[in-house]
């Protein structure tokens, strides 16, 4: 029996989830037609929504009861606050409107940031002519709620943090803008997508130390460590040293006793490799390449990127800086895990 009503309300609770999906995505479909995407949005009556709040349904109730009590008793002043609060209503309903309408949005900037962290979005509200208004309000999903007003400017900036997923092309969303101006009765809102794409890059995993320089010849280098092949310089001869060293040739021409000395030309540039750390897989070796970017980067020396398919050649500076985090933002971003 016990199982009997456990599988009964299970069923219920599916089926309530289903219809909950069902209506979800026919409103997304009819707000996609309504209100397509758009760099920048005005707000008028096609995408503007106004509902009584909760306080206006509770004002409706007031009026009704009042509207009872003023038939059963025949009060005219009862007759009299009834039909104010009527008019209160409907007025309430035209500020509501005008509150957001003519009001246009658009996104200035979006920051990117890292995945896991939060995206900063840069808005512009903007207004035909200079007017009051207050209470408005801007959200994505997820995000916290930007309270606004506007008293006689022509534009408003709002910096809204968004909550960033995955790495690639992050998408916030429908901007949800709302108002319940002016006495709290109604309340108007739209859903606006501004076209916003913002790029998220890998979660960033610090090593202890960046990648050591490589062997390689040309201008700008460092001298290594004996043992190499190249020439470095003569020495004078110090007891132990070994006599396949010895400039004999210098000694011959009366020219002293000296050691030769070779060693490694390293290339000050540093590169990340995605070869520099087998056996992970692909978001983990972003990882990996992410945090070592930005360590190398913070000492100013040049460095350098190979992906699979991809090389970037060694530079420094901010520009180069953002350049490499949006390729490792971008890479293989569509293809499946296993793949690399």
């Amino acid at each position: 029996m016990r199982n009997s009503c456990g599988g009964e309300l299970g069923g219920r609770i599916g089926v309530a989830i289903s219809a909950r999906n069902f209506f979800r995505q026919r409103f997304s479909r009819w707000l996609l037609r309504r209100l397509p995407p758009s760099a920048t949005v005005t707000l008028d009556r096609r995408s503007l929504f106004i509902f009584p709040s909760a306080t206006g349904f509770a004002f409706l109730l007031l009026i009704v009861l009042c509207w009872l009590a003023a038939t059963n008793y025949e009060n005219n002043l009862v007759f009299g606050i009834t039909c104010l609060l009527t008019a209160l209503f409907v007025v309430s309903i035209l500020h509501s409107f005008a509150n957001l309408s003519g009001l246009t949005l658009s996104c200035l900037k979006v920051t990117p940031g890292f995945a896991g962290k939060t995206l900063t979005v840069e808005l512009l509200l903007r207004q035909p002519r200079r007017r009051y208004r207050d209470g408005l309000s801007c959200s994505f999903a997820g995000s916290e709620v930007v309270s606004a007003a506007m008293s006689n400017v022509a534009e408003c900036r709002l910096r809204l943090t968004v909550p960033a997923g995955q790495r690639g092309l992050h998408d916030p969303g429908r901007l949800r803008i709302e108002s319940i101006y002016p006495v709290g009765l109604l309340r108007a809102w739209s859903y606006v997508d501004l076209a916003i794409r913002a790029l998220v890059y890998p979660r960033p995993l610090f090593s202890e130390a960046p990648p050591p320089g490589r062997r390689a010849s040309g201008e700008g280098v460092l001298q290594g460590a004996e043992g190499g092949d190249d020439f470095v310089g003569l020495d004078r001869y110090r007891p132990g040293d070994s006599p396949k060293h010895v400039a004999w040739k210098h000694y011959a021409r009366e020219q002293g006793l000296h050691t030769k000395h070779y060693g490694d030309v390293l290339d000050r540039r540093l590169w990340l490799d995605w070869a520099q750390f087998p056996g992970l897989d692909r978001e983990a070796r972003l990882s990996r390449l992410c945090g070592l970017l930005l360590q190398i980067a913070a000492t100013g020396q040049p460095y350098g990127l190979r992906l699979p398919g991809l090389v970037i050649e060694p530079a420094s500076g901010d520009e180069h800086r953002q350049r490499l985090l949006a390729a490792l933002a971008l890479f293989e971003v569509n293809a499946p895990e296993g793949q690399s």
